[in-house]
């Protein structure tokens, strides 16, 4: 997932096809100069449409198409005959896409299996014909329903990976690093903080040919959910986790107070994050000995989450925080 290609945020406007006119029309044939109506009804308006698509995993496709028009319904023809629909626009985005109203913000509706399909701007209905008016008192009425008209408003679509693990920590704590030894997604990794500029996922192989799915989000710093720093921009991705794996170094000159700082930047950006559950990985201990380790366990506080030790470079501990993951996310 090449951060020039990750694209999780699009605004578009759309327009839905309106819907076709009911036909005004008297049937007439040889010897019959003077038939009843047979107007047929008008042609239901495109609908715009979104589609999971497991295949994707960002909204690059999107990118440039600003404006998404559905085609307009056809009017009703003689003999009861009713106009074609308008041709729907199908949009195929990644698992974890919402879409938002603009103006209020409010969620319109959101994409989580692959293949559903929910109709996200509804065409205008085809007007009836006038054979839908004859009744005892008025056997020739002169009138049809127009269609009705088309929706246009600007919508934003968002996408929220889904994950069943996501890696929250500060840059440069080791959850790009974890991730490649644990999947075969290839992060890049570097020394220095900021090295992840996007989410990268990973399917985890675990015992008997199971798997579960990890997400590395870039990290966060003091005043993400003001907007400091990459800001909210991907705060978001950590909602659709099931669980949350902190990681943090061990050459933190305060474990306890680096977790309280997490752990507040998720409450502000939205309080429902602290009901997930959430594991705590002390990283790069391959820099520790043992009497060390013994002296930072014990100075950790009692209300600290499941804690574990880990080193991706030496693979300490690596099965066993595997081990912790699932047995939590199938408590």
């Amino acid at each position: 997932m090449a951060s020039n290609n990750f694209i999780d945020y699009v605004k578009l406007t759309c327009r839905s096809g309106k819907g076709g006119a009911g036909s005004r029309h008297y049937f007439r044939a040889k010897g019959l100069p003077n038939g009843g109506p047979d107007g047929g009804d008008g042609g239901r308006g495109g609908h715009i449409i979104l589609e999971g698509n497991s295949q994707l995993w960002t909204l690059l496709h999107l990118q440039y198409q600003k404006h998404v028009f559905a085609k307009d319904g056809e009017g009703g023809g003689e003999n009861n005959r009713t106009g074609a629909q308008g041709e729907d626009i199908i949009l195929q985005v990644p698992l974890g896409t919402i879409a938002r109203e603009v103006e209020s913000g409010e969620q319109r509706l959101e994409i989580t299996e692959h293949g559903q399909r929910i109709i996200m701007v509804p065409g205008g209905r085809g007007g009836l014909g006038n054979d839908h008016f004859k009744s005892a008192t008025n056997q020739a009425p002169d009138y049809a329903q127009p269609g009705e008209p088309g929706i246009e408003e600007q919508l934003i679509l968002e996408l929220k990976l889904l994950a069943d693990v996501g890696l929250v920590g500060f840059p440069n704590a080791g959850k790009s690093t974890l991730l490649s030894v644990v999947s075969a997604a290839k992060p890049k990794i570097a020394d220095y903080a900021f090295t992840t500029l996007v989410p990268n996922l990973g399917v985890v192989a675990y015992r008997d040919y199971k798997s579960f799915v990890m997400a590395d989000i870039p990290g966060i710093i003091e005043g993400a959910a003001e907007g400091k720093g990459l800001g909210t921009r991907f705060l978001r991705h950590i909602e659709r986790n099931s669980m949350l794996l902190f990681m943090i170094s061990c050459d933190s000159p305060d474990i306890a107070a680096e977790y309280g700082i997490l752990l507040g930047e998720l409450q502000q950006f939205n309080p429902e994050l602290l009901d997930k559950k959430r594991l705590l990985a002390i990283a790069k201990t391959d820099m520790l000995d043992e009497e060390l380790e013994a002296e930072m366990r014990a100075s950790l506080p009692a209300d600290m989450p499941p804690t574990i030790f880990i080193s991706s470079l030496t693979n300490k501990n690596i099965v066993q925080l595997k081990d912790m993951i699932w047995k939590a996310l199938h408590e």
